[in-house]
């Protein structure tokens, strides 16, 4: 339940938010900031300027410091890209000789909620107060640097607005422009058209070479420019359960069902141990045998092991069912008893009011005003019961309005106690009104869930000592022998599966299908390890990973198994086109047709603006602009297209009656253009001259 479990979390974050998050500087608290070991080094440059490791590091500690749950990795590669844009756009401010005044500067502080909002620089009234602000600082030397660095984002971030404001106002578009458009949606044009298909032409039919997907690269260089990248090819050697271990565990597991005999030493007598079966205390019972603590809850069928599930929902109170498998547990369930209506599922319409807790109200009222507008949806539902799922749609302030007010299922308090008390004291099919802190709810009870208590003995399947043992004696064996032979050979001489190639950059965590293995691709980046070096990895609650940098690849074009899929579409259907065009001539469009093997077809009333062909063809713009051009009765040239190759006769040109005015038009096109805005980062980064070191570094 998307609102009612919403809890309001204030950012520790102070950060100089710019538009399009280009500038995000994220310190640890509100005025302190940690620090780092010295280094020299450098993690990188842009244009010529260099980022310390130091100063980068810092930053990349306080983003993963912040809360928002990420890894370093992730962390290095966000501030990595700020650095980037905050480089490139710093160059384009200095040659502007753009400048910040005190007044703009404090407004972009101000902005920023933990200064705008701090209780300590707003006045009586609750309004940011300059004065106040200016006064604490001065009162606290000791944090100068604070607000150094806070001025420093503030003037990055005022700076932009006004970069950002000059680019906009110098998009422009002109009457001309709108005419065009104008022109391209009314103009048309009727034509005959052949029609020879790519698609007629078997693929197999046409082959590709590796040298001819390299040639087409080499035209467009930047589009196929790819990271410096290394392939790791690996062996994995898993630590898992043996059948003898699973065996093992199973016996064990069993063995817990009956009671046991154990020497007393006090005694010295025997004592007979009750098991599973006659256990007193259930819950001690289970926690001082199973590896996963015991739970008083009751589950819904829904919830239980789907191979299991019938037999352990429909088990009588005191009924043991198992050993089973569950996930990489053995387990034993007694049955403990069974309730009804453990789990409800409702649907709701939330009607908020100013002060409640809820972020998405679509409207501002009253408590009073809330009240009256629910009252009156509920009247609406209990006359027509079918409304409910749209009335919540275009209703309701909560999240899941989207669902039509669906919570799916949920447990005894979970919700807040009004919610809660209504939905389980009454049945299914009930509506009803009740009020929470969040506002008025109109509930509607859709089903309910009995569950059952069990009490369960679940025991890992992992491997045991010896076979742990036996999985490193083999690694280690692979990896000495491997390192003096052939990987491959190796891996087939132990009966080992060579897994298929990875291929990371520098900055990746992921590692093929193991997922993230940030240690093995440092290591494949580092500095003194050569192609062929062989390395055991030990990877937690997997095995031992057995890796060979197979090879280097230097920056530069993608390899040729990447660009294959994207390339050799388009390079077949230009060796398809020349054999399509060897067999459309012809004086007329009957007789090219004819040579072709294909019916000639008709486009009638087609724009520029929407260059589509009848007959599930699709787009064809140059097909159509060359059917503008013709003359009415003229016969084109074969026209390589998107789908085929084709040949065009006009049958005429019907042009739109002029307009006076293209305001409309030229307002459309602005509005088109707005996001130009957009492309000046991407095009700076293309044009600069980037060094990128973080792959010697560790995160």
């Amino acid at each position: 339940m998307a609102v009612l479990a919403k809890i309001r979390q204030r950012s520790a974050l102070l950060i100089g938010a710019i538009a399009l998050a280009l500038f995000a500087f994220i310190i640890q608290d509100l005025f302190s900031k940690g620090g780092m070991g010295e280094s020299s080094k450098d993690v990188g440059s842009i244009n010529g300027k260099d980022i310390s490791f130091e100063d980068f590091r810092i930053k990349v500690s306080s983003v993963e410091k912040s809360g928002q749950g990420i890894t370093s990795t992730e962390a290095a590669n966000r501030v990595w890209d700020q650095e980037v844009s905050i480089a490139l756009l710093s160059s384009e401010f200095d040659k502007l000789g753009l400048r910040v005044g005190e007044k703009h500067l404090l407004e972009v502080l101000k902005a920023d909620q933990n200064i705008g909002k701090n209780p300590m620089f707003l006045n009586a009234a609750g309004m940011f107060d300059v004065a106040k602000f200016k006064e604490y600082f001065k009162a606290n030397p000791e944090q100068a640097q604070f607000l150094k660095d806070r001025e420093k984002d503030a003037d990055l971030n005022a700076k932009y607005q006004i970069y950002n404001t000059l680019i906009k106002a110098g998009l422009y578009t002109t009457v001309a422009e709108g005419k065009l458009k104008y022109e391209m949606e009314a103009n048309k044009v009727n034509f005959a058209f052949a029609a020879g298909l790519y698609s007629s032409i078997k693929d197999s039919d046409v082959k590709v070479t590796d040298s001819e997907i390299v040639d087409f690269m080499k035209k467009d260089e930047k589009k196929f420019k790819a990271d410096e990248t290394r392939e790791v090819q690996y062996v994995l050697i898993e630590d898992k359960a043996s059948k003898e271990d699973e065996a093992e565990i199973k016996a064990k597991i069993t063995s817990l069902l009956s009671g046991s005999v154990v020497y007393n030493q006090k005694t010295g007598k025997n004592d007979t141990l009750p098991g599973f079966k006659s256990a007193k205390n259930v819950a001690d019972f289970v926690n001082s045998n199973s590896d996963v603590p015991y739970d008083s809850t009751y589950v819904a069928k829904k919830d239980l092991p789907a191979v299991d599930a019938d037999k352990l929902f429909s088990l009588a109170p005191g009924e043991i069912y198992g050993p089973y498998v569950f996930g990489k547990y053995y387990c034993i369930s007694k049955s403990l008893g069974f309730k009804a209506g453990v789990n409800a599922k409702a649907s709701h319409i939330l009607i908020s009011y100013e002060g409640t807790q809820v972020p998405n109200q679509k409207e501002k009222r009253t408590k009073e005003q809330a009240k009256a507008k629910a009252e009156e949806i509920l009247a609406q539902v209990n006359a027509n019961p079918d409304s409910f799922l749209m009335l919540a749609f275009t209703a309701s302030d909560d999240s899941s309005a989207q669902q039509g007010g669906d919570l799916g299922y949920f447990g005894q308090n979970q919700m807040v106690k009004p919610f809660n008390d209504f939905v389980f004291n009454n049945s299914i099919g009930k509506v009803g009104l009740v009020e929470t802190p969040f506002g008025f709810h109109i509930i509607k009870i859709t089903d309910k869930q009995d569950g059952i208590r069990l009490a369960t003995i679940a025991q890992k399947i992992e491997a045991s000592e010896a076979t742990s043992d036996k999985a490193f004696t083999q690694a280690t064996k692979f990896e000495m022998d491997a390192a003096d032979k052939d990987f491959n050979q190796v891996a087939k001489e132990m009966k080992l599966t060579v897994a298929a190639p990875a291929t990371v950059k520098a900055m990746d965590e992921n590692f093929g299908p193991l997922g993230n293995q940030r240690t093995i691709v440092r290591w494949a980046f580092d500095k003194e390890t050569s192609k062929g070096d062989v390395k055991r990895f030990e990877v937690s609650n997997v095995g031992h990973v057995i890796a060979q940098l197979k090879s280097i690849n230097k920056t530069g074009l993608v390899s040729v198994d990447v660009a294959r899929p994207y390339v050799e579409p388009i390079l077949k259907n230009k060796k398809k086109a020349e054999m399509l065009k060897a067999k459309m001539i012809g004086t007329t469009i009957e007789a090219v047709a004819k040579n072709a093997g294909v019916a000639v077809q008709q486009a009638t009333d087609v724009t520029m603006n929407n260059p589509i062909l009848p007959g599930g063809v699709g787009q064809e713009p140059k097909v159509v602009g060359n059917a503008f051009a013709l003359a009415a009765g003229k016969l084109s040239a074969p026209i390589e297209g998107n789908t085929g190759v084709y040949v065009v006769k006009n049958i005429s040109t019907i042009k739109a009656p002029a307009l006076k005015d293209h305001a409309a038009y030229v307002a459309q096109v602005k509005a088109q253009s707005a996001q130009d805005v957009n492309r000046i980062l991407p095009a700076l980064k293309d044009n600069a001259k980037i060094v990128d070191n973080r792959a010697h570094f560790s995160y």
